[in-house]
């Protein structure tokens, strides 16, 4: 039942904190208890702010791989069920796209596995057709490129059809831009007189490499004109491709619009956003990044268990305070406020302490890019931080809700102590 004297009162909380922080205060005979609770504070501190910077980098990570994606693929892919996984009347799927809510562009793609053969060595890939023509915006940033003429699919003196290839493919196979390539489809594979197998394939001439930053892509795609592929597959008489890149102007609300699209083209159409196209990549990730937060935040917890000991000591230091306190008139309540007071200080000073110093940490590896990776090895060359308001919140919330739990048992072993045993510690 609530009344007057169950309300707590600003006179007991002033009360409370003015001996919390007393007990706070270093005395000579207490050298040992003031180190133990500067270790508290430290390791508080020291685990807030590793654990904001292990998840800034976790976070920028994740945000750079989203980057690079979304430059290298489209926002939403409509494609076609089927035996062939072939799109026919594809200009009158790229019109009712086009007059779904949110859709930027439409552009139709050619996408087939291929060898290709240099010398004595060959290598898998995919080869994707794009399409030259004025369709709008480009659905990828390889395809915006090639429109705006930084990536060249112009013809050579030889009059091969042209063809880029990724920066690591090249390397790796030592292509140059001139050189020629056999490229042999694993498609539109015919049986010749004699029962022998006859792959469809044609030489091209590199016209130049491309990099997306995304090792994958750069060591397994290529891109030529979509005439081109669809002459080495033979669907350019029936003027089929494999599907439609969508962009979109909210990004993040791709798989929305391409329900959408789903739902205006009916089947046997199907329309898939970037995310669920990534979905197993941006699940580790986010995995990697709830296993690292929460290893770290074994620090935190550490730290707690520090603040536990620390108001242990106190108790049993101030044993004969508390029972003085007590006849004169302390409630049981009143006691375990000066307790809990002590504990939550050390956790919410530690608590701010570690958000300062992560937050300057993750802006010096921001700003400065302290840290350099190999580019040969990673995707990028610098270490990617992204802080984020939430994070840093969440983490400072938790580090002081566990530094309250852990003035529960102390607190509550102080307030059940009797006064007269009390008055006697020795």
């Amino acid at each position: 039942m609530w009344n007057e004297r169950s309300r707590p009162k600003r006179g007991n909380l002033r009360v409370a904190w003015e001996l919390a922080r007393r007990y706070l205060a270093p005395r000579r005979s207490g050298k040992f208890l003031s180190f133990i609770t500067w270790v508290s504070l430290g390791g508080i501190t020291v685990g807030v702010s590793a654990l904001i910077v292990v998840i800034a980098v976790m976070t920028g990570a994740q945000k750079e791989f989203q980057a690079k994606i979304l430059e290298a693929s489209p926002h939403v892919v409509v494609q076609e069920f089927g035996t062939n996984l072939r799109m026919g009347r594809w200009r009158q799927v790229r019109d009712s796209i086009l007059a779904v809510r949110g859709v930027l562009s439409a552009t139709p793609f050619l996408l087939t596995k291929v060898a290709i053969l240099r010398g004595e060595y060959a290598q898998a890939a995919d080869l994707y057709g794009v399409s030259l023509a004025d369709l709008g915006e480009a659905a990828t940033g390889v395809e915006a490129r090639i429109r705006t003429g930084t990536l060249s699919l112009e013809p050579g003196s030889s009059g091969l059809p042209p063809l880029l290839v990724g920066s690591r493919l090249a390397e790796r196979m030592v292509v140059f831009p001139g050189d020629t390539l056999l490229v042999i489809s694993m498609e539109n594979i015919r049986r010749d007189p004699f029962g022998g197998l006859a792959p469809a394939m044609r030489q091209f001439q590199v016209s130049g490499t491309f990099e997306t930053g995304l090792y994958d892509y750069d060591l397994a795609n290529l891109y030529a004109r979509l005439e081109d592929v669809q002459d080495l597959l033979g669907v350019r008489q029936a003027d089929q491709v494999s599907g439609i890149g969508v962009r979109v102007a909210e990004p993040w609300r791709a798989s929305l619009i391409a329900d959408s699209i789903r739902n205006r083209l009916g089947f046997p159409y199907d329309a898939e956003g970037w995310e669920v196209t990534n979905r197993a990549l941006f699940s580790a990730l986010k995995l990697e990044k709830l296993a690292m937060g929460v290893i770290l935040f074994l620090i935190v917890v550490v730290a707690a268990f520090n603040i536990v000991s620390t108001l242990v000591m106190v108790v049993v230091d101030r044993t004969r305070e508390i029972g003085i306190l007590k006849t004169m008139g302390m409630t049981d309540r009143g006691v375990v406020q000066v307790f809990m007071l002590q504990g939550v200080w050390i956790g919410a000073i530690g608590t701010a302490a570690g958000t300062v110093l992560g937050c300057i940490l993750s802006w010096i590896l921001e700003r400065y890019e302290v840290i350099r990776i190999p580019p040969d090895v990673y995707f990028v060359d610098r270490l990617p931080v992204a802080l984020e308001a939430a994070d840093v919140l969440l983490i400072a919330l938790a580090s002081i809700a566990v530094s309250f739990l852990a003035t529960l048992y102390p607190s509550k072993q102080a307030a059940r102590l009797p006064p007269v045993d009390a008055i006697r510690h020795e």
